[in-house]
């Protein structure tokens, strides 16, 4: 199935200032949508109220052709949204705050896929160290560990790549190239310079 996350004459106003206007934008099936743009541009408010976390803005968002109030549930059931911070809770250990995500997305999972996801991510043998315990790096790999455990057809991504190393952020690169030739999309902000790719398309605020 095709999908379609569309905006038009998206405005959002902070502080007194217009961050972005009149934008218009969409994100389809098997592109990767790098949003661009200096620090306080916008990017994060941009991706979060794509992502329906701000109701404060001017302008229409549209879910495979249909107005997002309208397609908000199939719309939520098909997104994965993945914030600046890692969100992950330093109390609980890789695999708890795996089983807590999912949770929250009403799904039961069970230990052998969150033992697989933290596998994949490099987190093998720090299952059940408390998260507070691990370095940044870790603990972004923790949340990046949903990309696998918690299939959804759109992905949107602040700033994935912070903290984690080269290796890490190979991986990474190919996990998002992988995910939109299945036909998924993704929209991501990232000061890392992404590897070129035929499905990679650049969008700049400010």
């Amino acid at each position: 199935m095709s999908l379609c996350l569309q905006a038009r004459q998206l405005a959002c106003e902070r502080d007194d200032r217009w961050l972005f206007q009149g934008l218009d934008l969409e994100v389809r099936s098997g592109e990767i949508v790098r949003i661009e743009g200096p620090n306080g541009s916008g990017k994060t408010s941009l991706l979060k109220i794509l992502s329906g976390q701000l109701s404060d803005y001017q302008g229409e968002l549209f879910w495979n052709g249909a107005a997002m109030n309208e397609a908000r549930e199939h719309f939520l059931a098909n997104l994965l949204y993945l914030g600046h911070a890692p969100g992950i809770k330093s109390g609980l250990s890789p695999l708890e705050n795996l089983a807590w995500y999912q949770a929250l997305s009403g799904e039961s999972g069970n230990e052998e896929q969150r033992l697989e996801a933290l596998e994949r991510v490099g987190l093998a043998g720090f299952e059940d160290v408390p998260a507070g315990q691990l370095s940044a790096g870790q603990q972004r790999r923790v949340a990046l560990a949903r990309l696998t455990l918690t299939p959804r057809a759109l992905w949107v991504l602040d700033e994935p790549f912070t903290a984690i190393d080269r290796h890490g952020v190979a991986d990474l690169e190919r996990q998002l190239v992988a995910h939109a030739q299945a036909g998924g999309c993704v929209l991501v902000t990232t000061h890392h310079e992404l590897t070129a790719s035929p499905l990679l398309r650049r969008i700049s605020l400010g």
